[in-house]
C-alpha cells in the first residue's frame, strides 16, 4: 500500500514562492508516475504537475508551465512541487497522487491514479 503524505503549504503573497513536498511510502515506485492536483471547494480535481518516477520526466497543465516545477528525489522517496508567482485564483487543496502506469506513462486525469495525500491548503490572498 502506496502512501503519500504532503507538507509545505499555507498562506503566499501572489507573486512570492512556496515549496510543497510529498513523502512516499509503501513501495517500489520504478513503474509510478507522480503528479500534484489541485481542488477548490464544489470542483473537480485540476490536473496541475507529473512526473515518470524512473525517467524523471515532467510535464505540465498548460495554465502552469513556466510558474511551476515538480521534481523528485530518488534518494528521499520525496516529490516536490515549486510555485511561483502563485495568482488567488490558485487558492486551493493541492494533493499529490501516485499513478501505477508502466514506464515513462504520463496520465492528466485523476481516474489514472491509484493512491492520493491527504492534501494541503495553499492560500494566495488577493
Amino acid at each position: 500500500q502506496v502512501h503519500l503524505v504532503e507538507s509545505g503549504g499555507g498562506s503566499v503573497q501572489a507573486g512570492g514562492s512556496l515549496s510543497l513536498s510529498c513523502s512516499i511510502s509503501g513501495g517500489a515506485f520504478s513503474r509510478y508516475t507522480m503528479g500534484w492536483f489541485r481542488q477548490a471547494p464544489g470542483k473537480e480535481r485540476e490536473f496541475v504537475a507529473g512526473i515518470t518516477w524512473t525517467t524523471n520526466s515532467a510535464y505540465y497543465a498548460d495554465s502552469v508551465k513556466g510558474r511551476i516545477t515538480i521534481s523528485r528525489d530518488i534518494t528521499k522517496n520525496t516529490v516536490y512541487l515549486q510555485m511561483n508567482s502563485p495568482k488567488p485564483e490558485e487558492t486551493h487543496v493541492y494533493h499529490c497522487a501516485a499513478a501505477y502506469t508502466g514506464f515513462d506513462a504520463r496520465p492528466s486525469t485523476a481516474g489514472k491514479y491509484d493512491y492520493w495525500g491527504q492534501g494541503n491548503q495553499v492560500t494566495v490572498p488577493s
